[in-house]
């Protein structure tokens, strides 16, 4: 395959997806900020750069897959970043989830570059990138995305043209709103069955297969009955959604009041402490103000 193809950012999705690009016959350099995370990739036979701008002179396509806004910024804008030495030609895939209106800001002034931007957030933990399953949501050019096509079968198995830039992104936001209200909503909720006397095993069994299922419920509530909030993406980090929607809600004045309970609902985990576990723990600040935990018996 003639394409040369670059990889910012190895952790928990990063890695997998590099690592099926290799896979499937792609020439591929990686970099990382963490020196164990590059070991494991060019042990499997990828190259390596030290920093940004030193691949982009290297590569035809960069894939970045990177944890904020403002660190993918700081890669294309930064000091020796991708903007000092990315030619015409070069294509920026950006399979972060970022907010919006930067991501339409990064896109514009690459095109002054010559350089061609994509959003194509990714929906689906560790073990679907594991596994290459991904549903990806694309932003860009037609053409840009029809050549980019078989690289992203490569890491996902639904990779969907939303539209023009910063689609992909208000996509993301959509489908991760929803799980954010779902988790709140479970936080909120089963609290209330413990505190009135109900068997948290038995409550979950209906949650989990009853007309209040969701896949919020399904991955974290059997986490909670076994008391572990180590699993899925740390709240401290999943807040930039609701950053994202409050900032849309403001400027384009749309009224979004249950995605308003839902971030103070975040904003009251972050400020107990609980930033650095999975949005299961969201619980932990219902089951605080009732006086209970919704555990298996004997684990209460």
């Amino acid at each position: 395959m003639e394409k040369k193809i670059g990889f910012i950012g190895l952790g928990e999705m990063g890695k997998w997806m590099s690592l099926n690009l290799l896979k499937a016959g792609y020439e591929v350099i990686v970099s990382d900020v963490i020196p164990d995370a590059v070991k494991f990739l060019t042990g499997q036979g990828a190259g390596s750069a030290g920093t940004p701008s030193e691949m982009a002179d290297k590569v035809d396509w960069l894939f970045l897959s990177l944890p904020n806004t403002e660190i993918v910024e700081e890669v294309v804008f930064g000091s020796q970043g991708i903007i000092e030495s990315g030619k015409p030609g070069l294509v920026v895939i950006d399979l972060s989830t970022i907010s919006y209106l930067p991501t339409l800001e990064i896109s514009r002034k690459l095109k002054e570059k010559g350089i061609s931007f994509a959003d194509a957030p990714v929906s689906g933990m560790g073990e679907r990138a594991k596994e290459g399953t991904l549903t990806i949501m694309f932003g860009g050019e037609p053409a840009v995305f029809e050549a980019l096509k078989p690289a992203l079968d490569v890491i996902g198995n639904k990779i969907i043209h939303m539209g023009d830039v910063g689609s992909g992104q208000l996509t993301k936001l959509i489908n991760q709103l929803l799980f954010n209200i779902s988790c709140a909503g479970v936080a909120e909720v089963l609290p209330m069955a413990a505190k009135l006397g109900l068997d948290p095993e038995k409550v979950t069994q209906v949650v989990t297969t009853g007309t209040g299922r969701s896949f919020a419920a399904e991955f974290f509530v059997p986490l909670a009955l076994e008391n572990r909030f180590d699993e899925g993406y740390p709240i401290k980090h999943a807040y930039k959604d609701m950053i994202s929607a409050a900032e849309i809600s403001a400027r384009q004045k749309i009224p979004l009041p249950v995605v308003q309970a839902t971030t103070n609902t975040f904003q009251m985990a972050l400020a107990s402490g609980f930033g650095d576990q999975s949005k299961g723990s969201l619980i932990k600040v219902f089951e605080k103000i009732l006086g209970v935990e919704f555990r298996k018996k004997g684990d209460a």
